[in-house]
């Protein structure tokens, strides 16, 4: 056990517990940051995210707060394509070396898309409700939500970034779904993102199982006090501080 990852996994876990913030786009910065290999970063990343978000899912779905058909579009577009970027990385990065290079580049694009989305999402999430083109029922809009689950599932399974954050950014704009189903889709469908993704980069090797464990000791207990708290501090503000931090963290690795 290392007490620098679990004081990581516990900070980590309480801010996604006290805010909603991606993980993530927390976590996987950090750990490149420290020094761990972009591609370690990024494949253990995602099983840390797949065990997580296993236990919310089976909550939503006991809650019934899952939009299963919304899910299954969504994944009709994301899985391929997050295979595809997993295969990209493979093509392109002959070395893990290179591989780290591309990810590290791609990540710091993306982490200030995530923020900058974050940022629009808390300060003026309300307003997206405003469109009519929300009202539209979900079989009027298949074809868009298998596209934009394959753009963002290809950001997704290179960087391990936004299965979260992006995703409930396009769910809040394109459909009418009740806060409660918003994150319990949110959260099913990440699950079975990262999962696919995880799976494949345990096979390639990417996946360091002991800094895993030592992320889940530290962020489980995080979330739960973080999740305790939430009802008590005003989130706006924090979510805005720590979205600055994820800007600063995307412009850090592309410089």
């Amino acid at each position: 056990m290392s007490i620098g990852i679990l004081i990581m996994g516990l900070v980590v876990g309480f801010l996604v517990g006290l805010t909603g913030v991606g993980g993530a786009a927390l976590l996987t910065p950090f750990l490149i940051l420290l020094g761990i290999n972009p591609v370690v970063a990024v494949g253990t990343d995602f099983v840390y995210n797949s065990i997580t978000k296993l236990f919310g899912s089976i909550q939503h779905y006991r809650q019934k707060t899952i939009n299963l058909q919304l899910v299954k579009y969504l994944a009709i577009g994301s899985i391929p394509s997050a295979l595809i970027a997993l295969l990209f990385l493979q093509i392109y990065g002959n070395t893990q070396y290179l591989q780290g290079e591309i990810i590290k580049t791609a990540l710091g694009y993306v982490l200030i898309i995530v923020a900058i989305a974050t940022i629009i999402k808390t300060l003026f999430g309300h307003h997206f409700k405003q469109n009519t083109y929300i009202e539209k029922p979900l079989d009027q809009k298949v074809t868009i939500t298998i596209i934009v689950g394959g753009v963002l599932g290809f950001i997704v399974g290179l960087t391990s970034v936004g299965s979260g954050s992006l995703f409930a950014l396009a769910m809040l704009y394109l459909y009418n779904l009740k806060a409660s189903e918003l994150v319990g889709t949110d959260i099913a469908h990440a699950f079975i993102l990262v999962t696919v993704s995880g799976i494949i980069h345990m096979g390639l090797g990417n996946v360091n199982f002991m800094l895993v464990l030592n992320l889940l000791v530290g962020s489980i207990p995080g979330v739960i006090l973080g999740s305790t708290l939430s009802a008590k501090v005003p989130v706006k503000p924090l979510r805005t501080i720590i979205s600055v931090i994820i800007l600063m963290s995307g412009i850090k690795l592309i410089y």
